[in-house]
Formats: C-alpha cells, sequence, structure tokens
C-alpha cells in the first residue's frame, strides 16, 4: 500500500487529539451554563440501633437550589397564578400547611393532608399512597391536580420563559432554557436541599448524652421497647415501608374512610396500608395522619399504641413518648 496513506491517517488522527485541547485553551473559564452539573450527595452516619440520624453535609449544587426555590414559592406554577408549592409547605413551619387537608387554586379543598416537604428526599416513595417513586415523578401530580395547582407543563413553560427572571436563570445553567426537565430538576434539588439535621435526637445518637431529657429519654425507651422503630425507624423515623392502619386492632371510625394505597393497586391486601410517614419535625406537623382527623400528638400516640401495637398506653408513657417526638425537631440546613 502506498506510504501517503499512511501519512493521511497518522496526521488525519493527530489532528483529532489536538482539538480537544484547542477547545480547551479557547473555552477558558467556564460559563455557569458549562460548570458541571453536580448530583446531590448525603454524607451518612451510621450508628447503633433502629434510628439513624440526618446526615450533617451534603454536597448539591447551590444554583439549581436557588432556582428551584424560586420555582416554589412563586404562584407562576398555578393556572390562576394564585397558589404555589409554598402554599400547602410552608418551609419554616414544619413543611406543610397545618390544615386537615390542603387549599388548592380557587379554594379547592384536597383530599388529604398535606405531608412535610422536609426530608422528603429521605423517603422511600412519595405521597401517602406511595403512588410517586421519586421526588422528580412527584412533581407533575400538584402540577396537574385541578384542585391543586391546576395547570399544565405547556402552560407553565409559557409563562416562564415570558418572564424575564425565569428564562434568564434557565439560560445561565442549561442552554436548553425553559423544559420540564429543567423545572422538574430546579424544584427536585431544591426538595432535596430540605433536610434536618442536628436534631437533639440526632445529637443524643452521635453522642452528646446531654441532648435529650431524662422524659426524653424514657420515652425513648418505651419507643423502642414497645416496637415503635418496627415501622418508624431509620434516617427520617419512618418513610421506608408501607403498612396497614390497623394492624394489630380495628382502626379508628374518624380515619377509617381512606383506603390508601388501595387506589393505586385495586389489590384487596393493600385497602388502609399507607406509607408510614416520617416522625421527623412532627411536633411541627399537626394535624395529624392522611386525613388530619387528630388534632394533637397525645391523641395520636394514644391512637397508633392500640391500632398498631395492641396497647393501652398509660398516661404517663403517653407524656413521655410526646416529649420524645418534640426532640425530633430540627431547622433546615443553610445551604451556601
Amino acid at each position: 500500500m502506498d506510504i501517503s496513506y499512511y501519512k493521511t491517517v497518522f496526521f488525519s488522527l493527530l489532528l483529532c487529539s489536538l482539538v480537544p485541547v484547542a477547545l480547551y485553551f479557547k473555552s477558558g473559564e467556564p460559563s455557569s451554563a458549562g460548570k458541571a452539573e453536580q448530583k446531590t450527595v448525603y454524607y451518612f452516619e451510621k450508628v447503633p440501633g433502629p434510628i439513624q440520624p440526618i446526615p450533617r453535609k451534603m454536597d448539591i449544587d447551590s444554583r439549581w437550589v436557588n432556582l428551584g426555590k424560586a420555582l416554589f414559592i412563586s404562584p407562576i406554577l398555578s393556572k390562576n397564578n394564585t397558589t404555589s408549592c409554598s402554599s400547602c409547605h410552608l418551609i419554616d413551619f414544619g413543611g406543610d400547611d397545618g390544615f386537615p387537608v390542603s387549599i388548592g387554586i380557587n379554594n379547592a379543598k384536597g383530599e388529604r393532608n398535606s405531608p412535610t416537604v422536609l426530608n422528603s428526599s429521605l423517603s422511600f416513595r412519595q405521597f401517602w399512597d406511595g403512588r410517586a417513586s421519586t421526588l422528580s415523578d412527584q412533581i407533575s401530580g400538584p402540577v396537574h391536580n385541578p384542585v391543586e395547582l391546576g395547570s399544565s407543563w405547556a402552560e407553565i413553560i409559557e409563562k416562564l420563559r415570558n418572564d424575564s427572571y425565569f428564562n434568564e436563570s434557565f439560560r445561565a445553567l442549561d442552554p436548553m432554557g425553559v423544559t420540564v426537565e429543567n423545572i422538574v430538576k430546579a424544584i427536585t434539588t431544591f426538595e432535596e436541599s430540605l433536610i434536618t439535621p442536628d436534631a437533639p435526637i440526632d445529637r443524643f445518637l452521635l453522642g452528646d448524652k446531654t441532648a435529650l431529657t431524662e422524659q426524653q429519654q424514657r420515652g425513648l425507651n418505651l419507643f423502642m421497647n414497645h416496637g415503635c422503630t418496627t415501622c418508624h425507624q431509620g434516617t427520617n423515623i419512618g418513610g421506608n415501608m408501607y403498612q396497614k392502619l390497623g394492624r394489630v386492632s380495628e382502626i379508628p371510625e374518624l380515619l377509617d374512610e381512606d383506603l390508601g394505597r388501595y387506589h393505586v393497586t385495586r389489590e384487596d391486601q393493600d385497602k388502609y396500608v399507607f406509607k408510614v410517614p416520617s416522625l421527623r419535625n412532627v411536633a411541627q406537623t399537626g394535624p395529624y395522619f392522611h386525613n388530619g382527623a387528630v388534632d394533637t400528638l397525645p391523641q395520636a400516640v394514644r391512637i397508633m399504641g392500640k391500632s398498631q401495637l395492641g396497647r393501652e398506653l398509660p398516661e404517663d408513657e403517653i407524656e413521655d413518648i410526646v416529649a420524645l417526638l418534640h426532640a425530633f425537631s430540627s431547622p433546615v440546613i443553610k445551604v451556601q
């Protein structure tokens, strides 16, 4: 074969190898949009026992957090520009809205109690019935629900592209600008930032034995010895399994109308099955249960003792457990 052929191949390969180098030096300092995307990473700390502390450190992309927060509090996501995600999820007040069931656009009433958005990224499923596998999957639900935001992606995209702040902010992070994928990414990243480390229970688990009062320590012993940690355990003190309401005893009438996960699967064994709620910040998230029918923590503990554990808890034990539940609260971590 003619040697000129090999020369051609050699110089072609040499040119290809030099192109990336030339582009690197030409690009200079990367723009905001060109920065490598950062996946959210939590640094978990493992301790003995069923309850685990919330990570005190995480890696998260603050640019997407800030954009997601702006979307989360903006009513532009609703059909009539009156309601936002934060209408039902008040970040500084437990991550829910304090109502038995949520109120959406046009003062429409929802069917279930608003779950807290705090630490929701640590739950294995989303919604009371677990119908969304991830935070990203969950976002479309409220957007399209006619009694929540009552909108559509097409409407939202048009409004965001016509808003100078949002349009420019999206383009600064991704040349594609406002897309469904980028809206979901921004809100998801913001929600991933909403973790609440350093609660008294976390400090206690990590070695500070003065973090819990004597009463709270009695409550912790009761919580574990009575079997509450059978369902309420892990980092989120719940949120990592399904469980049947009325597992041992009959369901109180005020809680028996909603068939729970059965509405998703249509399987008889899923009647009255719900995702076990997280007990993180539970002292701030009343009223309680899927329909918000229970106003106070003592009442909720009494019901759970009977229906889930088959125990008629005495008042002193209820008081100790409620004291412990107050130790599960902490503010949201600040993302820099």
